[in-house]
């Protein structure tokens, strides 16, 4: 294959991150422990909160902590004391700085597309956190250039295109999330390749959409698999 662009997803795509939330979140609904929502109901409100905290913070542990304690105000009949409010914070802050956990063949895998393609790291957050994330995977080495957004969208995309002097016919995104990594790249006029990850975040959930006429939408099972393929 001629040489491609690869645009590539970092939480999820290349390392555990949602399952860190996840944990954190069911302590919290643990903590809470309300007598008249079941802990589904509890979600569905956080999920709601959630997405008003990030037109509010945008992405990251700063937003998430937002989203708990807001969750907590609405549904507790306690009000948030400075010590309530502080275990709470201690839900969204035990993720921060863990360390970070390659999903399978992950660093093998980039060593080997970096030989022969172009690797842009595109990854949506806040800049502090991604870029901790991206000193302490040791994976920088790989990438030509690394993108840190603010939002994952077909501007976004349009955006990235525009700044690298990418060829659309010859760049792909490839990530976990039809939300953000896949049908807005599409949008955009761009190749994709969608690797499914178990515990992708339920607000990243969207159908994923088909490639339109003359580009690509390749669907793998993992990450490694890219190696069959590029």
């Amino acid at each position: 294959m001629p040489s491609q662009t690869l645009l590539i997803d970092a939480d999820d795509t290349l390392w555990e991150n949602n399952v860190y939330f996840e944990r954190a979140i069911a302590r919290f609904i643990s903590f809470l422990n309300h007598h008249e929502f079941s802990p589904e109901q509890v979600r569905e409100v956080l999920n709601e909160v959630e997405r008003e905290c990030i037109v509010k913070h945008g992405y990251g542990l700063h937003s998430f902590a937002h989203a708990l304690v807001d969750t907590f105000e609405r549904l507790s009949v306690s009000p948030v004391t400075p010590e309530l409010h502080a275990q709470i914070n201690s839900f969204a802050h035990s993720i921060e700085d863990h360390p970070v956990e390659f999903l399978s063949e992950v660093p093998e895998t980039l060593a080997y597309l970096s030989e022969r393609h172009h690797l842009i790291l595109m990854t949506k957050g806040a800049i502090a956190e991604q870029t901790g994330k991206i000193e302490r995977s040791g994976l920088r080495q790989y990438f030509a250039e690394v993108e840190i957004v603010a939002e994952k969208n077909a501007a976004t995309y349009t955006r990235v295109v525009e700044k690298f002097s990418l060829n659309p016919d010859t760049t792909w995104m490839v990530g976990n999330s039809p939300k953000s990594d896949i049908n807005p790249a599409l949008a955009a006029g761009l190749h994709a390749v969608f690797v499914p990850h178990g515990d992708t975040w339920i607000l990243e959930h969207e159908e994923l959409n088909p490639a339109p006429p003359e580009q690509k939408l390749l669907i793998v099972g993992r990450f490694a698999e890219l190696r069959e393929h590029f």
